[in-house]
């Protein structure tokens, strides 16, 4: 009988093994940390403000590879930029040069009130220059400032919102650099584009993830080409050093919304969907219900943990969805408490003990999966995530309204039919 019980017992759960190996199989990556390699790419209009290069060359001239080894990137820095810089970026005296990435130098001059001049320079013949200033080390969430010549031979250059990773998502003449009131420029000298622009920040720049990022195709009607190249560096502002091979934390929120969707999502209700149809397998019910929770209420516990960890390492105040998550784990835990102080079947207590655990138990789980939605929507998950959690939702969702039907079904043909007595024959 035993071994009857474990078979249903088995098929009943056999859906949901079969979505955690294929969760596995979609989510969990390869190897540990995951690339800072991010898509930089979009569409975007540009104006017709600002920026007339002084010197200009013709778009037909050789190109030189980025990783070209005759283009010595020290002397480079030696390069007297009064001479075709516009002002005020041409008299602008002690600016650390720093070497950053292939033919990439990265300039920039700091003053008082967080005002930082920067002048970006690369080998180009056509296309784009790009620089962003990302928050975590991704694309999403960050601004850049892209410049580039026209076949025609006009500058251009613009700041962008690369609001998420979708093309319709990379805003132009948006952004959160507070760029000044000091005419952004964008000049061709020798082999090089050089990009010049100055930002207000609101504390003094210190370590700050660093995008860059190229094209070599010209913007179609103000639509940037898709990068050739790109790479996040972590650059120091305090001490003028970059590290490349920059690891974002990426991986960090891949795991913490996996883990996040395994407890809201498979393992709680899961727990619960055992301990209401399954009571008639006493005390089976009892021990998987007991068992599942546990194991979800450590799922949990780590989503929480690895988001203070994100909160912490890269201020991701994200306030509905931190605040969502620290209230369920709360009640969570009220639960684990609970199941210590569980009364005796034949105690008086116990039917408000039944529905305290019944009703904070449901709260807990709207709850939960509704911050996993919040989450998937605040870290601009791919189409792949909601497809699978939707997916994830619906069938925990069907399988509860089965469920309940077939409950229903089985307490109405175990219901004995009303007796009556018959009036005896006078």
């Amino acid at each position: 009988m035993i071994k009857a019980m474990g078979n249903s017992i088995f098929r009943a759960l056999r859906p949901f093994i079969i979505l955690i190996c294929f969760l596995a199989f979609l989510f969990i990556p390869n190897n540990i940390f995951v690339s800072a390699y991010d898509k930089f790419r979009g569409p975007g209009r540009i104006n017709d403000e600002t920026v007339v290069a002084e010197e200009q060359q013709s778009s037909e001239s050789t190109y030189t590879a980025p990783n070209s080894p005759g283009v010595d990137r020290s002397e480079l820095c030696n390069t007297d930029m009064s001479t075709f810089l516009p002002p005020p970026y041409n008299n602008i005296s002690n600016m650390v040069c720093i070497p950053v990435w292939n033919t990439y130098l990265l300039r920039y001059h700091k003053r008082e009130g967080n005002l930082v001049t920067f002048i970006i320079s690369a080998v180009y013949t056509t296309g784009w220059v790009g620089i962003g200033f990302s928050k975590d080390g991704l694309m999403a969430g960050s601004s850049a400032m892209v410049g580039w010549f026209t076949k025609q031979g006009h500058a251009r250059i613009k700041q962008y919102y690369l609001q998420g990773p979708r093309s319709s998502q990379v805003i132009a003449d948006a952004g959160e650099l507070d760029i000044t009131k000091v005419p952004p420029a964008v000049v061709l000298h020798g082999p090089m584009i050089y990009l010049a622009f100055q930002a207000k920040f609101e504390k003094p720049l210190a370590r700050q993830p660093i995008i860059l990022a190229f094209g070599t195709r010209y913007p179609n009607h103000h639509h940037l080409s898709i990068h050739d190249d790109k790479t996040t560096i972590l650059f120091d502002f305090s001490a003028g050093s970059a590290s490349s091979g920059y690891i974002n934390p990426g991986q960090m929120k891949k795991n913490h919304g996996i883990l996040g969707i395994f407890a809201w999502s498979l393992l709680l209700p899961v727990g619960a969907i055992v301990a209401r149809y399954l009571k008639h397998k006493d005390p089976l019910w009892y021990y998987l219900h007991a068992g599942i929770q546990f194991v979800g209420f450590l799922f949990a516990l780590a989503t929480v943990v690895l988001g203070q960890q994100l909160y912490t390492k890269i201020n991701a105040d994200i306030p509905a969805h931190r605040s969502i998550g620290i209230f369920v784990l709360t009640i969570t835990i009220l639960q684990i408490l609970a199941f210590f102080l569980r009364p005796k079947k034949d105690a008086k207590i116990r039917r408000y003990w039944n529905w305290y655990h019944g009703w904070f138990g449901r709260i807990a789980l709207f709850f939960g999966a509704l911050n996993v939605v919040l989450g998937i929507h605040a870290g601009s998950a791919g189409i792949a995530w909601k497809i699978c959690y939707g997916f994830l939702i619906a069938t925990i969702m069907l399988t509860v309204i089965i469920l309940e039907v077939l409950s229903r079904l089985r307490r109405s043909e175990t219901t004995p039919p009303s007796s009556f007595q018959m009036n005896p024959i006078s």
